[in-house]
């Protein structure tokens, strides 16, 4: 009886360390595969940041411009093989006006891109938008050319 005890009790460690050695190999195996998946993403997520768009927009206005839909559709195009992206979208505005207008005309900007986009097929959950009235201006206000320049949306993968 004894004997028959002690050899279960033998079989019964065997089996688990036999259990536990298979069970290290399987996490192993599972932590390698996310690795490489987490790798595979990244790269991917690189390649997406490349590519950005801009839109223009007429004085006081949030209406896209022709070639504006031009761009966002080449950029949609470009964003097919990466669902994942998170599309930033940063609405700008020249420095006519009040700052309160241009600030309200901008995320209207930003909104209106974001808007077309989600029509496009981009899931609205991975578009995020801002404004930034005439902050950060990519030409001086001075002129007609410049403030024309200013009044656009930026869109980029974050």
């Amino acid at each position: 009886m004894r004997i028959a005890l002690f050899a279960a009790l033998l079989l019964a460690i065997g089996c688990a360390s036999a259990y536990d050695e298979t069970y290290a190999q399987e996490t192993e195996k599972l932590q390698q595969q996310e690795q490489t998946r987490q790798a595979q993403e990244a790269a991917a997520h690189a390649e997406a940041r490349k590519y950005a768009a801009v839109a223009y927009f007429d004085v006081n206005s949030a209406v896209i411009q022709d070639d504006g839909y031009r761009e966002l559709d080449w950029f949609v195009k470009q964003m097919q093989p990466y669902p994942q992206a998170i599309i930033q979208i940063q609405g700008f505005a020249d420095s006519t006006g009040a700052e309160s207008l241009n600030q309200e005309l901008s995320e209207q900007r930003a909104a209106s891109v974001a808007r077309y986009l989600s029509r496009e097929g981009i899931d609205p959950s991975r578009i995020r938008t801002e404004g930034f009235a005439s902050e950060f201006a990519a030409r001086p206000n001075v002129t007609a050319e410049g403030r024309q320049r200013n009044r656009r949306v930026e869109v980029t993968v974050r």
